[in-house]
């Protein structure tokens, strides 16, 4: 058990950037117990208007703006300090992974694609 994080595309742009269902759906990052980055993502979800209470298994699209207001938080080691029941401890060693993602992330937007993060725990 625990934190598990995913990034995924599509080919279909949804409606809504929150609680959309996923649709051809290929596997872009997965992440294990990061949970300051999952802490962020939670945020965003929020700002977006999701309202799911656990912020689990639910999907949040990323949108270039949202990419580089992520990489700017990770260079400046902004992500916010989060806790939750099995999601273990972000260390610092993650950031050259989650620029990695971020990396995937903008080619598969220039793609056309669809970016969105997702969790289950």
């Amino acid at each position: 058990m625990g934190l598990d994080m995913y990034a995924c595309t599509m080919t279909l742009i949804p409606s809504m950037a929150v609680d959309f269902a996923a649709e051809d759906e290929t596997s872009l990052h997965y992440w294990r117990k990061h949970p300051n980055l999952h802490g962020w993502m939670h945020r965003l979800y929020r700002h977006k208007g999701g309202n799911d209470s656990e912020f689990n298994c639910v999907n949040l699209q990323l949108t270039e703006a949202d990419l580089k207001a992520l990489e700017t938080a990770i260079l400046a080691n902004a992500l916010p300090p989060t806790r939750g029941f099995f999601f273990g401890q972000s260390d610092g060693s993650e950031v050259a992974d989650d620029l990695a993602f971020i990396a995937k992330a903008r080619a598969a937007l220039a793609e056309g694609l669809c970016v969105y993060y997702t969790s289950w725990w």
